[in-house]
């Protein structure tokens, strides 16, 4: 392997290290497949110049993110996953979307943590609110929102039960980027102290 081959792997290899992610997880926040990644590492294939930056600025904004015990996309979907009940699903979304709020007041690159692409939640409704959230916070914050937030509505409408309001009332009081990607939820109910 010729000396610039050599450095690209080293460099992905101390990326993936810092990321603090399993070769999978760090593969898919990337966008890529882990097979593809490891061909990068071991050098058979080379990566663009492009992948080869993201995989750095993310690995170290994780890095850091995990050191203030921010929560990121990744983060943020298997506490989701994890979650032992849907209302903790609940909190573990919002609070993943206030660190995110976070982070984007900073201006810092420290958001490049958001960037890593999550895994899925199990669940394919979360699954879209979570990408869709975080690109509404993007553009909210006057940021392009990460590329795998770019997210198809789903194909039927998801209306999560309310203990307060019937399916009219929680459709009324949704707000247009969540009706748009067929979520309804009461803006009230994404609303933290």
């Amino acid at each position: 392997m010729d000396k610039d081959s050599q450095a690209v792997s080293e460099q992905l290899t101390h990326a993936l290290a810092e990321s603090g992610l399993s070769q999978a997880a760090f593969a898919t926040a990337l966008g890529t497949s882990a097979s593809r990644f490891s061909t990068y590492r071991s050098g058979r294939t080379k990566p663009t110049a492009q992948f080869f930056l993201r995989a750095g600025r993310i690995a170290h904004a994780l890095h850091a993110a995990r050191e203030y015990r921010i929560m990121t996309a990744p983060a943020t979907a298997t506490a989701i996953r994890e979650a032992n009940d849907e209302d903790w699903a609940w909190r573990m979304l919002l609070q993943g979307r206030d660190h995110l709020r976070l982070l984007l007041r900073r201006h810092d690159g420290s958001e490049a943590a958001w960037e890593a692409a999550p895994g899925t939640t199990g669940h394919a409704g979360f699954d879209a609110l979570l990408a869709v959230l975080t690109a509404h916070e993007f553009e909210a914050a006057g940021e392009d929102p990460p590329e795998w937030t770019k997210v198809d509505p789903l194909p039927e409408r998801w209306i999560p039960e309310h203990p307060f309001l019937d399916r009219d009332e929680i459709i009324q009081r949704t707000p247009d980027y969540l009706a748009q990607a067929n979520i309804f939820i009461p803006a009230r109910d994404l609303a933290t102290a």
